[in-house]
């Protein structure tokens, strides 16, 4: 029962994808099965995981056609065997006792559906750029800077995993109900998420129209609803930072801020009872990403939709100078409004 499926959606990185699967594979927790799943490489992806785990049983190969990473991780995990379910994006890399040290911690709390950690970010050049980068790239943790604060409990890892003191260092876990803090933005980051299969059946696939960025916040979101999830405030992942082909560049910005809006407006229409947050937090959340669709569509001129969504944002929130600005801005003469866009841009 101790089985892990690790999911690896991969397409076009044969530059590094086998430092992902590397790392997964020399875990020590050796009880494997590692899903490698292409979705419509061409650049060699192929032969090179082929060639390289031929004689790794642990490793399968899957390969379809492109449809997106959504798609991809859903693959995965319709093909995984494990009791527990890992997900790790083909860019980034594993400290080799990550899934000793989350086994052991959902082994001590056999409610925690799902427990996540923090990470550190490397460059292209495998140099660490911050060594805590899950609070810098998940801005939602402003609202939180003591996990406490979130969860009911702490444990110190020395009581959960004493074998891995000595690997792991000082780190606390917390655990408890994390869903209506996730409404206000993501906490979680896929790459450092182990699942019990279970909870993962529990919560299905990823959202397959969600294109390009986003999937993962509906995901992670979804799986903090169903039941009490745990926080290893502790690096486990490299996380790698300016690629050409990650999916946090700046041209996703306009999907990145769409799929957010159509994950959390429906999700708060539908389960306002189970979300414990004042009236003016949630109203916070909407006017925030109202406004952040409506300044991304300003910035790439779709003036009507941002001054629509600009509109509804000041509806949920009338105090906001900036966005009363913007909308106002967004009535100008069209030479006018590219240059106040440039000048944003610049800025």
């Amino acid at each position: 029962m101790s089985l892990v499926s690790v999911i690896v959606p991969t397409v076009n990185r044969a530059h590094c994808v086998a430092r992902a699967i590397d790392s997964a594979c020399g875990q020590t927790h050796r009880d494997l099965d590692v899903v490698v799943v292409d979705d419509g490489s061409s650049d060699g992806t192929a032969d090179l995981v082929c060639s390289r785990y031929a004689s790794d049983t642990r490793v399968r190969y899957i390969r379809q056609e492109n449809q997106g990473v959504a798609a991809a991780r859903n693959t995965g995990l319709r093909a995984a065997r494990g009791a527990f379910i890992a997900l790790l994006d083909s860019d980034d890399v594993w400290r080799p006792w990550k899934l000793e040290l989350q086994l052991a911690c959902l082994a001590r709390h056999p409610r925690v559906g799902m427990v996540w950690s923090d990470m550190e970010a490397i460059d292209p050049a495998g140099q660490v750029t911050h060594p805590r980068f899950l609070r810098t790239m998940y801005s939602c943790w402003r609202h939180y800077p003591d996990p406490g604060v979130i969860f009911g409990g702490a444990d110190d890892l020395a009581r959960i995993a004493p074998m891995l003191a000595a690997e792991v260092g000082a780190g606390r876990l917390y655990t408890g109900e994390a869903f209506s803090p996730m409404i206000r933005g993501n906490l979680v980051h896929t790459s450092t998420v182990l699942l019990r299969r279970d909870r993962a059946d529990q919560v299905g696939f990823f959202n397959e129209q969600l294109k390009l960025a986003g999937e993962d916040f509906d995901f992670h979101l979804r799986t903090c609803h169903a039941g009490p999830v745990g926080f290893l405030d502790l690096v486990t992942i490299q996380y790698q930072v300016g690629m050409e082909d990650r999916l946090t560049r700046p041209e996703h910005s306009l999907a990145l801020a769409t799929n957010f809006l159509r994950t959390i407006e429906p999700f708060i229409a539908r389960h306002r009872a189970d979300i414990h947050l004042p009236n003016a937090a949630v109203h916070a959340v909407l006017a925030e990403a109202h406004q952040w669709l409506a300044e991304t569509q300003f910035s790439r001129g779709g003036m009507r939709d941002a001054r629509y969504h600009f509109a509804v944002s000041l509806r949920h929130h009338p105090a906001q100078a900036r966005a009363w600005m913007l909308m106002l801005a967004s009535f100008l003469p069209a030479p006018w409004i590219t240059a106040l866009r440039l000048a944003r841009a610049q800025s």
